[in-house]
């Protein structure tokens, strides 16, 4: 079995169980080889988490900052493209909420320590700054928080991905599909930002 798809089987076990609860054993057992096959490419558990992590996770929140980058400085544009690169890359890597909510958003998940320092800059931070410098010309909101709107743009793409299991069965309505969610996101989103 080629090393990507050991690492793809890996990732989505990460994401449903846990990177603690999965161990190498249950990711051989998914994908029909031995734990020395994982051991063999991968040299443990721990080479393989930083792989998933270098090799999955990371290339998206660098395609996110490029997308960013692209958008220039108009808020606007810069959160209609951030809901859509995150919406592209749940729709291309379904794993993606689930693994943010167990590993990064809750207390004790492996991945906090790991990625903060590293995705902090390259999506937070600098979205916070071109908001802030977007209420400075008076182009947003001047009773944002451009930090705070950072958290909501966060809280407003990957959680509605990630509790999308509880609500499409709820709402039980082939509509509401991901372009339903992205221009509502984006409908609740613009009015709030207006100065």
């Amino acid at each position: 079995m080629p090393r990507a798809q050991l690492l793809d089987i890996a990732t989505d076990l990460f994401a449903h169980q846990g990177i603690r609860a999965t161990s190498l054993r249950a990711i051989a057992e998914r994908a029909g080889v031995t734990p020395a096959l994982l051991n063999y490419y991968f040299g443990g558990k721990e080479k393989l988490v930083d792989a998933m992590v270098e090799e999955r996770f990371l290339p998206l929140v660098v395609r996110a900052a490029e997308g960013l980058q692209r958008a220039g400085e108009d808020p606007q544009a810069l959160v209609e493209a951030f809901i859509r690169e995150m919406g592209r890359n749940v729709a291309e890597q379904p794993w993606l909420p689930q693994l943010w909510v167990r590993e990064i958003l809750c207390e004790g998940g492996v991945l906090r320590e790991r990625l903060v320092d590293r995705v902090a800059p390259l999506v937070p931070l600098l979205l916070a700054q071109r908001f802030a410098a977007a209420q400075a010309r008076g182009a947003l909101n001047a009773e944002l928080d451009p930090r705070l709107l950072v958290v909501s743009l966060i809280g407003l793409t990957l959680l509605p991905y990630a509790a999308a299991p509880i609500w499409r069965g709820v709402f039980a309505n082939p509509q509401i599909g991901d372009d339903a969610l992205i221009a509502h996101t984006l409908a609740l989103l613009k009015g709030g930002m207006e100065p």
